[in-house]
């Protein structure tokens, strides 16, 4: 029979909880980034209520004009809004940087597990093959399979997810490294659980601390890759507004309209800057040697 959880072990893991909440709170700068992803988040969920047109409306009477009140910041080469397209483009630059990092985690995360609890020649194995997949540059791996996979949003997030496994890979395996021989991993052993068990209830749970904070950085760099690919012409297609791509729109009319490529180009500073900032606060407030 299961033992049921006590109100002192309960209490445990909520003041585990808290002390993280605390510590993060005083980082002023993790705070307001969280503040700023969580205000992104909620413009890309409700973008079609916030965005006062559709992202695709033309109004060929009404090109390059300058920002007012029916236009807030202008509109572009086809008479669109450019407002309406920031907004819209926080949706595909959000999907792009948690979709693929869902995909690089999860196939990190297995990767590196193996590789760490097993250790030995699988381990050998494995370092070898994420040492010969990081021999090639990121961006031109992600260039690579996006041309091979053709040009569309969808083909750059798996592009880039598929680019990025060998980070939390290697995060994962060193992670495990320095808990697996832990008592608590031994009297598992010792019980005759099953290796998948360990790896999942034990051992996975106590080594994801670094992972969260590389998973937090990396969403602004998958973010910042995907705005490369559709500079390029690898990301979203038009109609379809993404930043990157509408800075490629605007780049043969920046000596006199330069501002369409301001715009997008702040958003993603900003967004990247914020989950930056983000991560380097987990770090501190998940860090035991912190701890008062």
């Amino acid at each position: 029979m299961r033992k049921p959880v006590t109100k002192p072990e309960q209490k445990r893991k909520k003041s585990k909880f808290g002390d993280i909440w605390r510590r993060l709170k005083k980082n002023k700068a993790a705070m307001i980034s969280l503040f700023i992803i969580t205000l992104i988040i909620l413009v890309a969920v409700f973008a079609d209520i916030i965005a006062p047109y559709p992202y695709e409306q033309q109004d060929y009477s009404a090109t390059y004009v300058s920002p007012s009140l029916q236009h807030p910041l202008g509109t572009d080469k086809l008479g669109r809004d450019t407002f309406s397209r920031l907004i819209y483009g926080t949706r595909q630059s959000i999907q792009l940087g948690i979709v693929a990092i869902a995909i690089s985690t999860t196939i990190g995360i297995t990767i590196g597990a193996i590789a760490g609890y097993y250790g030995g020649w699988t381990d050998n194995l494995v370092m070898r093959g994420l040492d010969i997949y990081q021999s090639i540059p990121m961006f031109l791996l992600c260039v690579t399979l996006a041309a091979l996979m053709g040009p569309s949003l969808k083909n750059a997030i798996i592009a880039i997810g598929i680019s990025m496994v060998p980070i939390p890979a290697r995060m994962m395996r060193a992670s495990i490294l320095s808990v697996r021989e832990m008592e608590y991993i031994e009297a598992a052993k010792a019980i005759n659980a099953k290796n998948l068990r360990i790896i999942l209830k034990h051992i996975i749970p106590n080594a994801i601390s670094p992972l969260i904070v590389s998973t937090t950085m990396s969403i602004g760099m998958n973010i910042l890759a995907g705005a490369q690919l559709s500079f390029i012409g690898l990301g979203a297609q038009p109609p379809l507004p993404e930043w990157g791509t509408m800075i490629s729109d605007a780049r043969n009319v920046m000596r006199d309209h330069g501002e369409l490529a301001l715009y997008p180009g702040v958003c993603i500073m900003i967004t990247v800057l914020a989950f930056n900032l983000l991560g380097d606060g987990l770090r501190d407030a998940l860090d035991p040697r912190l701890k008062n």
